[in-house]
């Protein structure tokens, strides 16, 4: 078990040191001839159910997809189906428990604000994902890590942790860096997508990042989307702005492309 935040499996010796247990249930194939299904795994002896989204061919790269304030919900299932018909195998990671799916805005500011307190938790339940993706044949060491808003938080903190993975991908996500963290050991780029006019992620944390980012020679792209707010991808959120959804999720996937040589 990892004590320390410091201490987050950078090795695959490491890695398969955290001890996990896994069931799948639900397998599906959609048109697209994917194949889906929900994983459960356990992180401190707790249950956590992801979903698993895996391309119609072998050696796919592989994605851990992670969600907003809101859980894991249809939102994130979409876009790891959208991956998985484009090429890769996703795996979306629950970070709140099975069957916890926060609707008030209290239950969701508690347990973000929760693990924004323990990071070290933070990190065992990405640890406990990717072993579950490991488990399902997948080299996550070759892999990228994307997330939304709260997921976008997620994915800068395994990238802070040193953890090995081609890519960093944030969508509209929080960009703090906690006290007595930083970069100097990210190991992958560094892909950010923001709006200008974010009220969750004011733009002065962006400008913060992409300093701590050069500073650290981390190679990275931070794209801004002018006069967009915060979750500008999700089509049930105010903010919702068709232009950035579609130029980020074309760019990401063009990045993807550029990683992988396809």
């Amino acid at each position: 078990m990892l004590s320390r935040f410091t201490t987050l499996a950078t090795t695959k010796a490491a890695l398969s040191a955290i001890v996990f247990s896994v069931a799948t249930v639900g397998l599906t194939q959609t048109a697209a001839a994917i194949t889906t299904k929900n994983v459960v795994y356990t992180v401190d002896n707790e249950p956590y159910e992801g979903y698993y989204a895996k391309a119609d061919k072998p050696n796919a790269p592989f994605i851990l997809l992670l969600h907003d304030w809101d859980g894991l919900t249809e939102y994130e299932r979409m876009r790891a189906d959208m991956l998985a018909e484009e090429g890769y195998n996703v795996f979306a990671a629950d970070a709140f428990g099975q069957g916890i799916r926060p609707t008030s805005v209290d239950d969701k500011m508690h347990l973000t604000g929760g693990l924004d307190n323990d990071r070290n938790k933070m990190r065992r339940l990405m640890a406990g994902a990717l072993n579950a993706a490991q488990a399902e044949g997948n080299d996550v060491y070759n892999g990228v890590t994307m997330g939304y808003c709260f997921g976008g938080t997620l994915a800068l903190e395994l990238a802070r942790s040193g953890f090995e993975q081609k890519g960093f991908v944030i969508f509209h996500g929080g960009l703090d860096t906690p006290a007595g963290q930083n970069y100097d050991n990210t190991k992958g780029n560094i892909l950010v997508f923001h709006g200008t006019s974010d009220d969750v992620a004011p733009f002065d944390s962006f400008v913060k990042l992409a300093e701590r980012l050069d500073d650290a020679n981390v190679p990275n792209e931070m794209t801004t989307y002018g006069n967009v707010g915060h979750a500008f991808t999700e089509s049930s959120s105010d903010s919702y702005n068709a232009y950035a959804d579609k130029n980020s999720w074309n760019r990401y996937l063009d990045f993807l492309d550029t990683l992988y040589d396809k």
